[in-house]
């Protein structure tokens, strides 16, 4: 296969990535590195360094449009960054001395994980009783509604939620991926953070992660730039095009269809973990 073919092919499975993780809420990433590791036999190590670069990308575009609607609750984020950063470092240098067919097989776990969470009652938390620690370090914050109004909100058990995120930090930096699924069910489940709140403050964290995760695996030489490049162009054209089209499509069955295509693709990933394929 020549260059040209090849970097073609990496640009349309990307977008076509980007597309479909933008339209489903699951991340180009969660799809990006069975695009590389399955159809194309790249490395594990390096898949993870291209996809590493491609969430900072898509990352860094998306969270700026919910910060600017007033979404994203920034102070909260930066904090919860401290676990998922020093999780994310540890993560990614345990990534670079295991098996890869032990990676796969987490990976498969996650995204069946992933899955599962497509599925949970989406729930805006109102009236929580905030925690004393919440409101020293003022987490508390507020979001605008769709009839133009604003929401005030207080959160609770912060010590579990920057547990649940130290662990986020760790599988995105072993798996390259932004981890949004565990990072949601920290300040959903664990703090009581209202659903938009948490999924917008998700995708703001997802890049700082990726950033912290990358400069590791850069170190060792595991981004290639003739794959990351195309993948990093490919899944933010894709995410830009699939945050259009999110406005006229119902995307309900999409969600539904896609989530049964991941699920073949994470028993296939552990599948193949298991006999030692990878």
């Amino acid at each position: 296969m020549s260059i040209i073919l090849f970097t073609f092919l990496l640009l349309f499975g990307a977008y076509c990535a980007g597309l479909l993780g933008s339209l489903t809420g699951l991340g180009g990433g969660v799809i990006v590195i069975p695009l590389l590791t399955l159809a194309f036999g790249i490395d594990f190590h390096y898949a993870i360094g291209a996809a590493l670069v491609a969430s900072i990308a898509t990352s860094s575009g998306s969270a700026s449009a919910y910060v600017k609607e007033g979404l994203t609750n920034i102070r909260l984020g930066m904090f919860l960054e401290i676990a998922t950063s020093a999780g994310a470092v540890l993560g990614a240098a345990a990534a670079l001395w295991m098996p890869t067919n032990a990676i796969a097989i987490i990976f498969g776990a996650v995204l069946l994980l992933t899955v599962a969470m497509q599925f949970r009652q989406k729930t805006d938390y109102i009236g929580v009783k905030g925690s004393s620690l919440a409101k020293k370090l003022k987490l508390f914050g507020s979001y605008p509604t769709k009839d133009g109004t604003v929401q005030s909100y207080e959160l609770t058990n912060v010590s579990g939620g920057f547990s649940v995120m130290v662990l986020a930090g760790a599988l995105s930096g072993l798996l390259g991926i932004g981890s949004g699924v565990l990072k949601v069910l920290a300040m959903d489940s664990c703090m009581k953070v209202p659903f938009k709140v948490s999924t917008t403050t998700s995708n703001f964290m997802i890049g700082v992660t990726a950033v912290t995760s990358a400069v590791v695996y850069l170190q060792r030489g595991y981004i290639e730039p003739g794959i990351a490049f195309p993948i990093m162009v490919g899944v933010l054209a894709g995410a830009m095009s699939g945050a259009k089209l999110l406005k006229h499509l119902d995307v309900r069955v999409l969600r539904k269809i896609f989530a049964v295509a991941i699920l073949l693709v994470a028993l296939n990933m552990i599948y193949n973990g298991i006999i030692g394929k990878f």
